[in-house]
């Protein structure tokens, strides 16, 4: 398991530099931002995707799915998209891999 992480997270760092870094860094901080002002309300953490339960456990399943060109979708990334869409109305205009990558995001 632990090559399989190291896989997914070196495919990941190749599909990010691949990506417009500026409009990847722009959609995850406003996410980011967006989720952990919407924590920050309901349960009373510090503010980061790092802090939200769902998307924590989402994090190995992100990974999977970017680094794999979207074709695995783990059910904690599926359960993530829903909690993240259902409280973040700008995250619904987000594509998966897009919201994938800002879930990434530390």
């Amino acid at each position: 398991m632990t090559q399989f992480r190291l896989l997914a997270v070196a495919a990941l760092f190749g599909l990010s530099t691949a990506a417009s870094a500026s409009t990847f860094y722009t959609i995850s901080d406003a996410v980011s931002e967006s989720v952990g002002s919407i924590s920050d309300g309901t349960s009373g953490t510090s503010g980061s995707f790092s802090d939200d339960k769902v998307v924590l456990a989402a994090r190995d399943d992100a990974a999977s799915f970017v680094a794999s060109d979207g074709a695995i979708r783990g059910a904690h990334l599926e359960a993530a998209f829903v909690h993240v869409r259902e409280r973040l109305p700008t995250a619904r205009e987000l594509s998966d891999v897009e919201l994938a990558r800002a879930i990434l995001t530390p």
